[in-house]
């Protein structure tokens, strides 16, 4: 299967992300990403296809990193952190879509920590920040059998951006 998987997002949800990987930074930043799967463009009759998705993330849920042993090169979230994501979702009308977090001084690529703990299914959107400063940004989506990532395109989505 030759898939072609995309994540839209806002350059405003985006910088966001950035930001939060900034503010952690030397530790790692994460978070939830709040939108809808099979997303269509809010304008009706729009036939541009830049505008359709298969995902779109409208709107961001920053988490602490629960990580007390190396929050340098992990992150961990709690169950209640799971909870209160999705009940923001829910608020908005929404659903977790996926979830982000940063690599200080390392690549935007999974490490085998990051699929071990991975749930098929879900968008996972990295950061690499270097000394402080925010680097590439990639996204993956962990396939069924676990085996791996599928990388997923990241592409401008403006006019679904709530925040």
């Amino acid at each position: 299967m030759n898939e072609v998987l995309e994540v839209g997002i806002s350059a405003k949800l985006a910088e966001r992300i950035r930001q939060h990987g900034v503010e952690t930074y030397p530790y790692e930043c994460c978070g939830a990403l709040l939108g809808r799967d099979n997303d269509l463009p809010e304008e009706s009759g729009s036939e541009t296809r830049d505008a359709m998705f298969s995902r779109r993330v409208r709107s961001l849920f920053p988490l602490v990193n629960r990580r007390d042993d190396s929050p340098r090169n992990r992150f961990s979230v709690t169950p209640d952190d799971v909870l209160e994501a999705e009940k923001a979702a829910r608020a908005e009308g929404l659903e977790v879509i996926g979830w982000y977090h940063s690599h200080p001084d390392h690549p935007a690529r999974p490490s085998d920590y990051d699929r071990d703990h991975a749930w098929p299914w879900y968008s996972y959107i990295i950061v690499s920040v270097h000394a402080g400063v925010p680097q590439d940004m990639t996204s993956w989506r962990l396939k069924d059998d676990r085996s791996g990532y599928l990388e997923e395109k990241i592409s401008p989505a403006e006019v679904s951006a709530r925040n």
